[in-house]
């Protein structure tokens, strides 16, 4: 089909079109306010900041920035695919999508667990940054009885107190700087507010 016989399929008939093109500039304006609003360029980082974007994950923030992997590692460095780019910002966009549907409609849980996808990445990325202190005999020594029945075991069913400890709340690092989040509402709407409310 041709380009030109394509746009005049899709044009809006000439009565409609101031109406389609303000629709149209309408739904941007709002696409681009929450895009806005959710921070959504932070999440193509690598920034661990980005993860407190929602503030259930600052005991996971602090947990980590007290443990031994905040000096060598960021939380994309472990929640993260690395195998390739597409399968990486793949991940991140359906876990970010469920993450900021989950938020924004206060369906998180009051104690945060991983998934299974990302079980699978975070096991991934175990051994492929502790690969020099791995060998597959070692793998299968460690293992004991579970090896013997072929039970599959998580690098953190021994290493439980990594990188999050045990206990990951706040109470438990004390002392730890959370980064505060940013207010959503532009100042000028805050200062129209509060002079109505006078």
């Amino acid at each position: 089909m041709k380009p030109k016989k394509l746009l005049s399929i899709l044009s809006p008939p000439p009565e409609w079109r101031i109406r389609v093109l303000v629709t149209l500039g309408v739904l941007a304006g709002l696409v681009l306010v929450i895009l806005h609003i959710a921070n959504a360029t932070s999440y193509l980082s690598d920034n661990p900041k980005a993860c407190m974007n929602c503030h259930v994950m600052s005991p996971q923030y602090a947990s980590w920035q007290r443990g031994s992997h905040a000096r060598v590692a960021t939380c994309n460095d472990c929640h993260v695919p690395h195998d390739n780019v597409i399968r990486k910002y793949f991940f991140k966009a359906s876990d970010g999508l469920r993450h900021s549907t989950m938020f924004t409609f206060k369906l998180e849980p009051e104690v945060i667990h991983i998934k299974s996808a990302g079980i699978n990445v975070v096991e991934e990325n175990c051994i492929r940054c502790h690969q020099s202190f791995l060998h597959q005999s070692s793998l299968s020594d460690l293992r004991g009885d579970d090896g013997i029945e072929k039970k599959e075991k998580l690098c953190w069913d021994c290493h439980r107190e990594t990188p999050h400890g045990r206990v990951s709340s706040l109470s438990s690092v004390p002392f730890v700087r959370v980064p505060q989040q940013t207010p959503v509402m532009p100042e000028w709407i805050e200062k129209l507010i509060y002079q109505e409310n006078k």
